[in-house]
C-alpha cells in the first residue's frame, strides 16, 4: 500500500499532501501521520464547508486500515458515509445515494449524475494513488454498525442493558471507584433525560439513584428501569449517610421521582430504548472473532437532553472498559465525535462533560485516543484543549475563533511561533488545514486526501435503515427468544416489562403497582395466563399454622443481601426467623450472663436443619406485615402448615445451640481469678498482674517484720562501733599531737646525749606509750566496725534473695493464664419467637 511514492505501514496514517505556505500550491510530500500520537487525543477545528467531516472520515479510514478499532459518535449524521464504499466504482452503487435536488440544480438525471460522481470518485482517488485494492481492503478490515439508539431505523442499542451489573471487584478500593465513577455517569443521563437538574454530591434524586444501583452491583446482582423505579419509592436502604432515609429524602418526594421516572419510560417512544443488543463496548469495539468494529452511534434524530443521555452512557461504559485494560503505548481504540458543541463547554457541567475530560486524562495510559470535532472552538472547555497533542484547523469564521485557537494551541506548548500561527490559520482554502503536533517542531499546512468513502453527506432515518437492513445485529431484541443473543453479548438473561400507563401512575403507586418486573414472560400478559405460574408456585399464601407469626422482608433490611433477597422481587420463599435469650452462668466464676441470638433459617428443607442458620441482627422495621402487590409464594418443602414442625424445629434449635454454643473466659488457679465476659485479656492480664503485686507485697511485708529487729539490731551496734572508732581517731591524733609539741625525739636525744636527767626522760617515754596503747584501741575498734558492717551486708543479701524470690513466684502466677468454656445447657435456651419470613428471590 503506498501514498505517493511512499510506502504506508500499520499504525500509519495517510491524511493527505503538504502545502507550500508562500504559493498555497500542493508538494509532492505526503503527510503520513503516526496513530500512536492520538493516543494524546486530537482537536479538528473548522467553519461549515472547510472540510473538517472529510478530515475526519479520511483520519477513521486510515484506523480502521490499521485494525484499530473505533467508536464513532454522529450527532449531525455524516459519519454513516463511512458504509458508503464502493470500490467497483459502479455508479448503480452510487445512484441511491444521490440527491435528486443536487441532480436537478445541475440540469441532468441523476443516472447521469451517478456515472459523473463514480467517475470523479474513481479520478479524485486515483489522483492519491488509491485505487479498488485499497478500498477493498478498507472495507475487510473492519465491521461496519450504525447504531441508532431510540429508534429502529439502524440497529437499535439497549440503554436498558446498562443497568447490567459490571464484573467488578468491589472490595478493591480502585475497581469500586470505577464502579462508582460509572454510576455517576449513568444516574446524571438518565436524570438529564428525565429533565431532572440534579447535583451528583447534593441532589438528594442523584444520590438516592447511585446509591440503589451501587448496592446492587456491589452485590453482584443486575438491576433493570422497573426494579429501580420500584425501589425508589422502598428503598434496599434504612440511611443516606447519618439520616434516615425518610429525613434524608421523604416518602412523597420519592413518590413524585418514582412517577417522574415511570412516566418516562411508560412513554411508546420510549419502546425503541430498550430494543436491540445490549449496550456492550466490548461487542462494539471488537467482533467475537477479534475483528475490529467500526460503531456509529447515530445521535441526529434525538433531542439534546437524549443525545447527552446516550453520549454520557457511552463514554461511562467506555470508561469502564478502558480502566479494566493493561497499559499500552499503541493507539488500542480510537473514539470519534464529530461535534462536541454542547458535551463540553467551558461553563456549564453538562453529565458528558466529565466523562470526555476523564478520557482526555486518562486515555493515553491505555491506548484510547479521543479525536473531537468541532466548528465553533469558543464552546470547547479549555482543560478539553490543553489535553489534545494534535491539532488540525481548518478555516475559522471569527477572529474570536481564531483566537481562542491560538491560546489553546500556546497553553499546550509554549515554543510554538504564535505569530507564524496566525498567519498560516489565515490563509487557509477549503480542506486544507495546519497540522500543529506536540511531536513536531513547527506546523504543517496540508490537504486531505480524497476519502475512500462517498461522502453524501448527512444521512436521515431512512438512508440508515437502508444500509442496515440486513444487519445480523438487527434481528436482536431483548425478549426470551434472544436470549442467546444477549448471552452471546456477555450480559444477563433479559427482562419484559409492564410499564403501567403516565396517567395511572399516582394511583397505582398509591396501591403500591407502578411497574412490573418479569423475568421473561410476555411482558403485559397476567402470569397466570402466560403459564409463568409452575406447579411448585402459588398466587395464595400458603397456609402457616397460627401458632406461627407471619412476615415479609422489608427491603431496606441492611442483612437482606445475606439472604440474596431481590429487593422489588414478587417470587416469595418461605424461611423461618428465630430469636432466642441464652442464659450462661457459673457459680465458681461468678458468671451470670444473658445474651440474644437472633437467626435466619433459609432456605428451608422439609426437616428442619439448625445449622442453615444465618446470624442476623434483626428488628421490627425488617419485618413487614403485608405481602408484596401480585406476589407468587414458592411451596415450601416444610410443612409449615403443622404446629408440630414449629414444636420440633424449636427443640431442635435448642439441642443444636447447646451442643454448638458457649462463651469463653479467662482464668488464673495461682489467684483464683476468672475474667469479666466482656472483659478483654490484655484488660484481664493487668487485673491478674496487680493481684499478683498485691500477693507480693503483702509477703515482702511479713519478711520485713521477721527481719526488722535483727536489721535494727546490727545497726545500733554499728552505730555504736562507729562512734568509737571516731572517739579513738580524735584520741590518737591529739595524743600525736602532744608528743610532738613536747619535741618529739626528745627521748632518744636525752638518753644519748647526757644533757638530761632520769625523771625528765620519764615522762618522755610515758606519752609516748599512751600514743601507742591509743592506736591498738582504734585498731580493734574499726576491726569490731568492720565486723558488724559484714555481719549487716550478709543480712541484707539474704533479705534481697528472699525479695527476688517472692518477686518471680508471684510474677509467674500473674502469667498462668488459661481460657475455660461455660456451656448452656437445655434450660438455658429460651425461644422467645419462630416465624416465618416471606423473602423476594426473583
Amino acid at each position: 500500500m503506498t501514498a505517493g511514492n511512499q510506502a504506508i505501514q500499520p499504525g500509519e496514517m495517510f491524511l493527505g499532501g503538504e502545502i507550500d505556505p508562500v504559493s498555497g500550491k500542493r508538494v509532492q510530500r505526503d503527510i503520513i501521520y503516526d496513530a500512536s500520537n492520538l493516543t494524546t487525543h486530537g482537536i479538528i477545528v473548522g467553519m461549515t464547508g472547510s472540510g473538517k467531516t472529510g478530515l475526519g472520515i479520511v483520519m477513521l479510514e486510515e484506523a480502521l486500515s490499521s485494525g484499530i478499532p473505533c467508536l464513532i459518535l454522529d450527532p449531525k449524521g455524516d459519519m454513516g458515509n463511512l458504509l458508503l464504499n464502493f470500490p467497483s466504482f459502479s455508479p448503480r452503487d452510487f445512484l441511491p445515494w444521490i440527491n435528486e435536488a443536487e441532480a436537478k440544480g445541475r440540469a441532468t438525471g441523476t443516472d447521469q449524475l451517478a456515472v459523473q460522481i463514480s467517475e470523479s470518485w474513481r479520478s479524485g482517488l486515483a489522483e492519491w494513488g488509491i485505487g479498488p485494492e485499497r478500498m477493498q481492503k478498507l472495507a475487510d478490515s473492519a465491521s461496519y454498525t450504525i447504531y441508532t439508539p431510540g429508534s429502529v431505523s439502524g440497529v437499535p442499542i439497549n440503554v436498558v442493558g446498562s443497568l447490567v451489573a459490571p464484573r467488578l471487584d468491589w472490595s478493591d478500593s480502585s475497581q469500586a471507584e470505577i464502579g462508582r465513577d460509572e454510576i455517576e455517569g449513568l444516574v446524571s443521563s438518565f436524570l438529564v433525560l428525565a429533565r431532572i437538574d440534579a447535583d451528583p454530591i447534593s441532589s438528594p434524586e442523584h444520590i438516592l439513584l447511585a446509591n440503589i444501583i451501587e448496592k446492587a452491583w456491589s452485590e453482584g446482582r443486575d438491576l433493570d428501569l422497573g426494579s429501580l423505579i420500584a425501589q425508589v419509592r422502598h428503598p434496599p436502604m434504612r440511611k443516606l449517610g447519618v439520616f434516615e432515609i425518610n429525613s434524608f429524602y421523604p416518602q412523597k418526594e420519592r413518590d413524585r421521582l418514582a412517577i417522574r421516572l415511570n412516566g418516562l419510560i411508560a412513554s411508546p417512544s420510549f419502546a425503541a430504548w430498550m430494543e436491540g443488543p445490549p449496550l456492550d463496548i466490548e461487542r462494539m469495539l471488537y467482533s467475537p472473532r477479534g475483528q475490529p468494529q467500526a460503531s456509529i452511534i447515530y445521535l441526529a434524530h434525538l433531542s439534546e437532553s437524549e443525545r447527552q443521555f446516550v453520549v454520557t452512557l457511552i463514554l461511562s461504559r467506555l470508561i469502564t472498559w478502558m480502566r479494566r485494560q493493561s497499559g499500552t503505548p499503541d493507539l488500542r481504540a480510537l473514539v470519534y465525535m464529530d461535534e462536541v458543541f454542547g458535551f463540553a463547554p467551558p461553563t456549564a457541567e453538562p453529565p458528558s462533560k466529565k466523562q470526555i475530560l476523564t478520557i482526555l486524562k486518562q486515555g493515553r495510559a491505555y491506548g484510547v485516543g479521543m479525536v473531537l470535532s468541532t466548528q465553533n472552538p469558543v464552546d470547547l472547555d479549555y482543560k478539553a484543549m490543553s489535553n489534545a497533542g494534535t491539532w488540525m484547523i481548518g478555516r475559522l469564521q471569527t477572529e474570536r475563533d481564531k483566537a481562542r485557537i491560538l491560546e489553546g494551541i500556546e497553553s499546550v506548548s509554549g515554543q510554538t511561533d504564535m505569530k507564524l500561527f496566525d498567519r498560516l490559520i489565515s490563509n487557509l482554502g477549503k480542506r486544507q488545514f495546519v497540522l500543529q503536533s506536540a511531536k513536531a517542531k513547527e506546523p504543517v499546512i496540508f490537504t486531505s486526501r480524497w476519502s475512500m468513502s462517498y461522502l453524501a453527506g448527512p444521512l436521515d432515518r431512512n438512508q440508515i435503515e437502508r444500509l442496515t437492513r440486513d444487519h445480523p445485529l438487527r434481528s436482536i431484541s431483548i425478549s426470551p427468544s434472544s436470549a442467546g443473543a444477549g448471552a452471546a453479548y456477555g450480559t444477563a438473561a433479559s427482562m419484559s416489562f409492564k410499564i403501567a400507563p403516565a396517567a395511572a401512575s399516582q394511583e397505582m403507586l398509591q396501591q403500591g403497582g407502578g411497574m412490573e418486573m418479569t423475568r421473561g414472560g410476555s411482558g403485559g400478559v397476567p402470569p397466570e395466563a402466560s403459564g409463568e405460574i409452575s406447579r411448585d408456585e402459588s398466587q395464595v399464601a400458603p397456609r402457616v399454622d397460627p401458632s406461627s407469626a407471619v412476615y415479609y422482608l422489608d427491603p431496606s433490611a441492611p442483612w437482606a443481601s445475606q439472604v440474596r433477597s431481590i429487593p422489588g422481587g414478587r417470587r416469595l420463599q418461605a424461611g423461618l426467623i428465630a430469636r432466642v435469650h441464652l442464659k450462661y452462668d457459673d457459680n465458681k466464676a461468678a458468671v451470670d450472663h444473658t445474651e440474644e441470638w437472633e437467626a435466619i433459617f433459609f432456605p428451608l428443607s422439609q426437616r428442619f436443619d439448625p445449622r442453615s442458620a444465618i446470624n442476623v441482627d434483626y428488628d421490627d422495621r425488617d419485618l413487614a406485615s403485608r405481602p408484596p402487590d401480585r406476589a407468587i409464594y414458592l411451596l415450601a418443602k416444610a410443612d409449615l402448615d403443622k404446629s408440630s414442625y414449629f414444636k420440633e424445629a424449636k427443640s431442635a434449635l435448642q439441642d443444636y445451640l447447646v451442643r454448638s454454643r458457649s462463651i469463653s473466659i479467662l482464668r488464673n488457679p495461682a489467684l483464683d481469678l476468672y475474667s469479666r465476659v466482656s472483659e478483654s485479656r490484655n484488660d484481664f492480664e493487668r487485673r491478674c498482674a496487680q493481684a499478683a503485686e498485691d500477693k507480693a507485697d503483702a509477703e515482702m511485708a511479713k519478711l520485713k517484720d521477721k527481719h526488722e529487729s535483727s536489721i535494727n539490731r546490727i545497726k545500733s551496734q554499728l552505730n555504736n562501733a562507729d562512734r568509737r572508732v571516731r572517739e579513738l581517731n580524735t584520741d590518737t591524733r591529739q595524743r600525736q599531737q602532744e608528743e610532738l609539741l613536747h619535741g618529739a625525739g626528745d627521748l632518744l636525744s636525752g638518753l644519748l646525749g647526757g644533757r638530761r636527767r632520769s625523771l625528765s626522760l620519764g615522762g618522755a617515754a610515758s606519752r609516748r606509750s599512751m600514743t601507742i596503747r591509743t592506736q591498738e584501741r582504734l585498731r580493734s575498734a574499726e576491726e569490731k566496725k568492720e565486723e558488724k558492717e559484714r555481719e549487716l551486708e550478709e543480712l541484707e543479701d539474704k533479705l534481697a534473695e528472699e525479695i527476688s524470690l517472692i518477686s518471680d513466684r508471684w510474677k509467674g502466677a500473674a502469667d498462668q493464664i488459661e481460657e475455660i468454656k461455660i456451656p448452656l445447657e437445655k434450660a438455658d435456651v429460651d425461644v422467645e419467637e419462630m416465624s416465618v419470613l416471606w423473602i423476594p428471590v426473583g
